[in-house]
C-alpha cells in the first residue's frame, strides 16, 4: 500500500511557476492604457506649476535687489541703462552710487526665456514692468505673466 501511495503522488500535476505570455500581455496593455490616461494630467500639473513659479518670481523675485539698487542710486535701473543688467554691471554715470552687483546672475523664466523688464513702466507708471512671455515664449500680451 505504501508503494501505491508514492506512485500516485508522482502522477500529480507539477505546480505552475511564473506568468504565462497572455497574462504578461494583459498587464502590459493595462499599464499602457493607464499611462495614456495619466500622462496628459501630469503634463498639465507641471505646466500649471511653471506658471505659478513665474508668477511668484515676477511679483517678488527681484523686488529686493531692485529696491536696493533704487536706494543706492536714486531710481530703478532704466531700460536705456541696460535694464536688469544694471543689477550685475555698473552703468555709466553711476560711479560712487552703485554698490553692486545686486544679484549673481540674471534668471530665466521656467520655460528658458529671459524675463523682461522696462523702466519707466507702461503698466506701472510709478514703477517698473517685469514680466515673462509665458509658455509660448512670444511677446503676445494674452499670456504674459507680469507684475501688473
Amino acid at each position: 500500500m505504501l508503494l501505491i501511495m508514492s506512485h500516485s503522488k508522482s502522477r500529480s500535476k507539477p505546480r505552475r511557476s511564473g506568468f504565462s505570455l497572455v497574462e504578461m500581455l494583459i498587464v502590459i496593455a493595462l499599464i499602457a492604457v493607464i499611462g495614456t490616461l495619466a500622462i496628459p494630467k501630469i503634463v498639465d500639473y507641471f505646466s500649471g506649476a511653471q506658471a505659478s513659479v513665474a508668477e511668484e518670481f515676477v511679483k517678488s523675485g527681484l523686488k529686493l535687489p531692485l529696491t536696493k539698487y533704487r536706494i543706492d542710486t536714486g531710481s530703478f535701473p532704466s531700460t536705456e541703462d541696460g535694464g536688469l543688467m544694471a543689477l550685475l554691471n555698473q552703468p555709466s554715470g553711476m560711479e560712487g552710487k552703485w554698490k553692486g552687483p545686486y544679484i549673481d546672475e540674471l534668471p530665466d523664466d521656467p520655460w528658458g526665456t529671459p524675463y523682461q523688464y522696462k523702466y519707466p513702466g507702461t503698466h506701472n507708471k510709478s514703477g517698473y514692468d517685469f514680466w515673462s512671455f509665458g509658455p509660448d515664449k512670444s511677446p503676445s500680451p494674452e499670456d504674459n505673466i507680469g507684475n501688473w
